[in-house]
């Protein structure tokens, strides 16, 4: 009986316009927050991928809430935002998504270890692409040592966001 009234409000919170929003809130917010530089002393200005942290957690926990269009819209406006060629972070998002929903079951209910090496090894691929296509698209080769340092970072700060996005969906969409 108790497990049919969790499941009753659950369903009750996800119908909630605010709740079904969160995924996509909180990405716009990642691809806000992606803009404000972390200074550190004797390299370029870096910025984290809060904005992959973000598209990482809502794929694999709820894929449902987070479509494609809204990735493609919301890439777009951090190409726009950044001034990056056109194009180039919608496509790295949605090719994340179709490789992490490819691979969905191994990290569900898995340990945080787990998923933070699924995470890392995507935001090396997703980072490198990333530097590949703009090099590409403005026909200038950039150094890779700031793109391995964002990486790093990226990674090095996934918990923390992990841990806020997790918070966040448990509040507003129970456990999912």
């Amino acid at each position: 009986m108790r497990l049919k009234m969790e499941r009753a409000a659950v369903a009750q919170q996800i119908g909630n316009p605010a709740a079904r929003l969160l995924p996509v809130a909180t990405t716009l917010a990642a691809v806000l927050l992606s803009f404000q530089p972390v200074h550190l002393p004797g390299y370029a200005t870096l910025t984290p991928a809060f904005s992959l942290m973000a598209v990482y957690h809502w794929t694999i926990y709820r894929p449902d809430l987070l479509q494609p269009l809204a990735l493609f819209g919301i890439g777009l406006a951090y190409d726009l935002i950044s001034g990056n060629p056109l194009g180039v972070t919608p496509l790295l998002f949605l090719l994340s998504r179709v490789t992490l929903l490819r691979w969905r079951r191994w990290f569900v209910n898995r340990t945080f270890p787990f998923v933070w090496g699924g995470f890392t090894l995507m935001t090396g691929v997703a980072i490198l692409g990333s530097w590949v296509l703009h090099s590409a698209l403005t026909l200038q080769f950039s150094g890779s040592r700031d793109s391995v340092l964002r990486a790093i970072l990226t990674v090095a700060l996934y918990p923390i966001s992990s841990f806020l996005l997790g918070r966040a969906q448990y509040a507003l969409l129970g456990a999912g």
